[in-house]
């Protein structure tokens, strides 16, 4: 006690550390990193092989900040360089390797395209954007394009300046809403939306496209009603300058990329009930580029791309705080100019790849696939990592989604050889979730109808089951009759023995 520092021991080394050095060491060692446990943690991006790439196409130098390109399980389709009016590639998913660069292209527009996006629910429609002030709605032949298609299935008119964005509804057949640079929003049948002061910069629709969120060029975020185009929430914050945004799945929240203040490139992560002020914030870097928000709503990851760089940041987003959780980045020494990407059900889950991009490599004229893949030893179908995701079916028609009908999107499974069997349907206001599998009505919250709206709803759902039970004892009677030819084939063999 009269010494002026007392000697303790170190049992790990064996040597004695004075007071001090002790309990500095207890408090280094009783600090710990904390990482979250996640199936995620390890993702890593795989890019294709030279073979397995696009060479060779002439992707247009616009200078527009949009994808440039739109993938399904079957084409890809790219916005290209062209002399005299505006032309997009559509080539087989698996025409890889060298591109002719006499290929035949889709090429009605008298301007540059702006923006193509396939219908979800159709691999063999495609609907494009132009300079023209006109949307085009093509047919894409089921070998291919092989010769030039100049005359659209349809051509849909009334902006007054050239339309800069389209997007399909995420769950109503055949409705598709585009933006001009005459600041609205129109959907078809023709309908005009006027909340804006300047140019739409992006659009994203919630789970059942019952809202539609934009970004514009004021650098405000809104969320609107897309039927009656009533503005619901808008943002006024002067910290964040806001160039795209997107709704993330069910979480109810929306995340934007822009710039803070001071220049630097951001996102921001906001409640779609309450745009006054962002939930998280983070600034990336000093960089220039257009960062591209991606949102895979089945294993909740967010990519971030920015136009220009080589990397590919990606995180986890989880509903509680701090929201946002930061995996790691792909690294890449080509630029993108703009990216594709694969719908879920066209991935290869043999080898657990859950995202997959199409990089525009501008300076190469390459289009190159990257997958992200969740290292695993096993190859066997991983059902942790492929929940039930949106397929490629309708949950309601065009005259359904008018009448003030709201409908999830059908869900499939991605295990090999299984069929669109079941869906779920989600109720944005009510926070509620209906499952429906197998035609087997399963309801987490059921209350009587109050309105008429809801009434209709009730009786399109019920018209759902009853159709799908139908369907299963159709199915049953033709099982039944197979066995018991099979019963019967069985005792007649028995018989002649």
């Amino acid at each position: 006690l009269n010494e002026p520092w007392p000697r303790v021991n170190a049992c790990a080394s064996g040597s004695c550390l004075d007071m001090a050095s002790f309990l500095t060491y207890r408090v280094l060692m009783s600090w710990r990193p904390q990482y979250r446990s996640s199936k995620y943690r390890h993702v890593f991006g795989k890019p294709a092989t030279k073979e397995n790439c696009y060479d060779g196409v002439p992707i247009t130098r616009s200078v527009h900040d949009n994808h440039l390109c739109t993938v399904n399980p079957r084409f890809i389709a790219v916005i290209t360089e062209c002399a005299g009016g505006g032309a997009f590639l559509v080539l087989s998913i698996n025409h890889t390797g060298k591109v002719d660069p006499h290929h035949p292209r889709v090429s009605g527009h008298r301007g540059n395209v702006l923006d193509i996006k396939w219908n979800p629910f159709n691999d063999f429609c495609i609907a494009s954007c132009s300079e023209d002030t006109t949307v085009k709605i093509w047919d894409i032949p089921e070998h291919g394009v092989l010769k030039n298609i100049t005359v659209p299935r349809k051509e849909l008119q009334g902006h007054s300046r050239r339309v800069g964005l389209i997007e399909w509804h995420p769950t109503a057949n055949n409705i598709i809403f585009s933006t001009g640079y005459d600041y609205q929003v129109i959907k078809n049948p023709l309908r005009s939306i006027s909340v804006h002061s300047d140019v739409v910069l992006s659009m994203s629709f919630n789970t059942d496209g019952s809202r539609l969120a934009t970004s514009c060029k004021d650098k405000k975020i809104r969320v609107f009603d897309p039927r009656t185009g009533t503005l619901l929430q808008e943002t006024n914050c002067k910290s964040h300058k806001a160039n795209k945004v997107l709704f993330l799945g069910n979480l109810k929240m929306l995340l934007s990329t822009g710039n803070s203040r001071w220049n630097h490139r951001q996102i921001a992560l906001w409640d779609q009930e309450d745009l006054s002020q962002p939930s998280y914030s983070e600034d990336l870097d000093g960089s220039s580029g257009v960062l591209f928000p991606f949102y895979d709503p089945d294993t909740h990851m967010l990519y971030i791309a920015g136009k220009g760089d080589g990397n590919i940041r990606y995180y986890e987003i989880s509903p509680e705080k701090p929201y946002v959780h930061y995996l790691t980045e792909y690294r890449s020494f080509l630029p993108q100019k703009g990216m594709g990407v694969m719908p879920k059900r066209g991935l290869d889950v043999c080898s657990c790849e859950i995202f997959r991009f199409y990089k525009l490599v501008t300076i190469k004229s390459l289009i190159e696939p990257l997958s992200m893949i969740v290292p695993r030893r096993s190859e066997s179908y991983q059902e942790d990592i492929y929940p039930m995701t949106a397929g490629n079916k309708p949950s309601m028609t065009a005259d359904e989604w008018i009448g003030g009908l709201d409908k999830g999107p059908v869900m499939m499974s991605l295990r090999p050889g299984s069929k669109l069997d079941s869906y779920v349907e989600l109720d944005e206001k009510s926070s509620s979730t209906t499952y429906v599998s197998n035609g087997q009505l399963d309801s987490m919250h059921c209350s009587p109808p109050k309105t008429e709206n809801e009434l209709r709803q009730m009786f399109y759902k019920q018209q759902e089951e009853i159709r799908r039970l139908k369907e299963q004892l159709n199915q049953k009677d033709v099982r039944i009759k197979q066995l018991e030819l099979e019963i019967k084939n069985v005792r007649n063999s028995q018989a002649n023995l």
